[in-house]
């Protein structure tokens, strides 16, 4: 039975940063990687923690109830870092859309913003949104986003099920919908047209750079001469993107750490010993030549 020490242990972070930004964490769904986003809230300490939309997942909640003791431990753990000291500002998205009209107010110490400028160590302005109000999906065909959350939610589930085959046989966590994004022509143009459109908007607002979620893709990268930044998301990838106290940027990726609620963890492949020194025979004709005798 784990002592209070070992729970304080446990709670002991062995990441000190200036910042964090997490998004698309999906609390209140069966895909939310809830104890790995645990780990690494207990493993990270900050200044400021920025939540970047669709935390809590209302499109699914309304559908059918799936709240888990581990969900609100995330949520327990998140308002327990604010009574602390961090500052911890919720950036609602199209998910928990519910949340946009409390902008302004402060619940537990969490202060709700429709989007936040945040200046970098170095001197960075980012601008800060979810980045739902920049997908032409959903602004302009509401009906066709819920059809594909619905797909998303199927493919999640066979996932689900396929990873656990994967891991009775020893073989590491695999994202279907990961694979599809990449090679579906249609989805790799839809993740360009969203990086592009967030990108101008922060260019026309005068910012250095945008910090961003929405789209289950973590990235770091320049687009015409802006800084565009994904955090990623809790579901499939597992990834923060961390402010360090110099002000350099850097995604975290917890993917090795996947696992899906009931799903035996993956046998990781032993690390090979190393090969044991074998003597071989030395050709008379080398040994002559170095000085050597040989023995008949």
């Amino acid at each position: 039975m784990p002592t209070t020490q070992d729970s304080a242990a446990a709670d002991t972070p062995t990441l000190s940063v200036r910042t964090v930004w997490i998004s698309d964490l999906h609390l209140g769904t069966p895909g939310c990687q809830a104890q790995a986003l645990l780990d690494f809230l207990r493993d990270v300490e900050c200044e400021t923690l920025y939540l970047v939309g669709d935390i809590i997942d209302g499109w699914q909640l309304r559908r059918s109830w799936y709240w888990p003791q581990a969900h609100n431990d995330v949520v327990q753990k998140l308002l327990r870092k604010a009574r602390k000291g961090t500052r911890v500002v919720f950036i609602p998205g199209n998910h928990d859309e519910f949340a946009r009209k409390y902008v302004t107010h402060n619940f537990g110490g969490v202060d709700v913003m429709d989007e936040a400028i945040h200046v970098t160590a170095d001197g960075k302005r980012l601008w800060i949104t979810h980045g739902d109000l920049y997908d032409g999906v959903i602004q302009c065909a509401r009906w066709l986003a819920i059809a594909g959350d619905l797909a998303y939610e199927f493919t999640l589930k066979v996932n689900r099920w396929f990873n656990r085959i994967r891991a009775k046989c020893g073989l590491p966590y695999w994202s279907l919908s990961r694979y599809l994004k990449h090679k579906v022509k249609r989805a790799v143009s839809y993740i360009n047209e969203f990086e592009n459109a967030v990108a101008r908007e922060a260019k026309k607002r005068g910012a250095h750079g945008v910090v961003c979620g929405h789209i289950h893709h973590a990235e770091i990268r320049e687009i015409d001469g802006v800084l565009y930044c994904n955090d990623g998301d809790w579901v499939e990838s597992l990834t923060a993107l961390v402010e360090h106290h110099d002000g350099r940027l850097e995604i975290i990726d917890r993917g090795d750490e996947a696992a899906l609620p009931g799903m035996l963890p993956a046998v990781k492949p032993k690390a090979a010993s190393a090969p044991v020194p074998v003597a071989l025979p030395v050709p008379n004709a080398v040994a002559n030549a170095a000085g050597h005798e040989t023995i008949a």
